[in-house]
C-alpha cells in the first residue's frame, strides 16, 4: 500500500464516509477543508482527492466504519507509515494487534506483526507499545533482528 492506494481508497469512499458520518456535502466539505465543487468531483470519480485531505479524511473520521473496513482499527498508524515511508516509534501504545494484525516473529519480548489490510509491519514490545513501523517488509525483519539480537532492546 503506498500514498496513491490510499488516495484512490478514500476517494472512492468518500460519501459513503460522509454519508456515516451524518453530513451535508456543505458541511463535509467545510469539516475536511475543500470546496463543494471539489467534494462533489471527488465523489462522483471525476477527480481524487489530495494527498493532505486523505489525510484529514483519514483523522477526523477514523471511528466510521467505513475507514476501520478500509485501513482497521488503526488507521492513522497507516497513513503515518506510509507519510514517513517506515518510522521508528517510542511509546506508542498499542492493543497488541489482537485483530487486524497477524503474529509473524516473537523473540525476546518483540513481536514482529503485519497488517491483514495494509500489508504494513510493525514491532512492539512486550508491553505492546509500537515502537517501529515500516511497508518494507526486508527493512521490518532486519530491525526485528537488531532488537532481539541486543540483549536489553535499547535502541
Amino acid at each position: 500500500m503506498n500514498r496513491d492506494d490510499i488516495i484512490q481508497q478514500v476517494s472512492e469512499k468518500l460519501r459513503l464516509i460522509r454519508t456515516e458520518a451524518g453530513y451535508t456535502q456543505d458541511k463535509m466539505a467545510e469539516i475536511i477543508g475543500v470546496s463543494k465543487k471539489t467534494l462533489v468531483q471527488i465523489e462522483k470519480g471525476r477527480v481524487l482527492a489530495n494527498w493532505s485531505t486523505v489525510v484529514a479524511i483519514c483523522a477526523l473520521f477514523r471511528e466510521t466504519e467505513t475507514v476501520q473496513f478500509l485501513f482497521g482499527s488503526e488507521p492513522l498508524e497507516v497513513i503515518e507509515t506510509v507519510a514517513r515511508d517506515g518510522i521508528e516509534f517510542r511509546k506508542s501504545k498499542t492493543l497488541g494487534g489482537r485483530v487486524w494484525w497477524k503474529v509473524l516473529q516473537k523473540k525476546n519480548g518483540f513481536i514482529l506483526q503485519q497488517h491483514i489490510l495494509s500489508k504494513h509491519f510493525r514491532i512492539l514490545d512486550e508491553r505492546n507499545y509500537r515502537i517501529f513501523s515500516s511497508l518494507d517488509e526486508e527493512q521490518a525483519r532486519l530491525r526485528f533482528k537488531e532488537l532481539t539480537q541486543e540483549g536489553d532492546g535499547s535502541l
